[in-house]
């Protein structure tokens, strides 16, 4: 098959799972979050053992096929990566591994738990540390979307340059994203604890990551 072919249609099977993928992620930020903090207590359980389990189904596959069909399209113009593209991959890749490793493990206990209570049983123990674990790994991918959804536009119509001649900035802006992903595993919520915060925050971080590739 035409490369060409194939690099369309990965693009296509991207836009389609990107929106399935980052859709979901601010239904749950934006929505279903702010829901629960108003919520009764037997219709959040209701909630986490029938609706949370389907919506985290779409956004984890979401998530898997966003970052498979990414993977095809850089393969395929591995050679004409551009900062912007790089940076959004960054960007894409570290949200990809906080749905499978931190929100989907952490929201696994929390379905179980909210099942067993449901039963008629207690709630585990361990939910208890789930939830903000679950939690702050959420609020940091709807950071990293912003910044990830304007570099990749960018990388198509407003590129900053190649890798090798942007790189001082390229390794500062890395290292900005690495210390926000440290503090997703093992910070706190800070600003992107309110909804306005992490919209803020997330703009904000546009700017930062924009400036430094401009400036540096």
């Amino acid at each position: 098959m035409d490369m060409a072919i194939i690099d369309y249609l990965a693009k296509w099977g991207h836009y389609l799972a990107g929106i399935t993928w980052i859709g979901l992620l601010y239904y749950f930020n934006f929505v279903q979050t702010e829901y629960f903090k108003e919520a009764d207590p037997a219709a959040r359980t209701d909630a986490f053992v029938g609706l949370v389990p389907r919506a985290l189904w779409w956004f984890r596959w979401g998530a898997m096929f966003t970052f498979l069909t990414g993977l095809i399209m850089l393969g395929i113009r591995g050679a004409g990566l551009t900062v912007d593209i790089t940076v959004g991959a960054v960007l894409g890749t570290l949200m990809f591994l906080n749905v499978w490793l931190i929100i989907w493990p952490n929201q696994k206990i929390i379905i179980a738990s909210n099942q067993q209570v449901k039963d008629g049983g207690e709630a585990l123990a361990e939910a208890g540390a789930a939830a903000p674990k679950a939690g702050l790994a959420s609020r940091t991918n709807t950071l990293f979307s912003i910044p990830m959804l304007y570099f990749m536009g960018s990388s198509a119509h407003l590129p900053n340059g190649s890798i090798g001649g942007e790189s001082t900035a390229l390794i500062v802006s890395l290292v900005v994203i690495a210390a926000l992903e440290l503090n997703a595993i093992f910070g706190k919520l800070g600003p992107i604890a309110s909804v306005k915060g992490v919209i803020t925050s997330g703009f904000g971080l546009t700017v930062v990551l924009w400036g430094l590739l401009q400036v540096l």
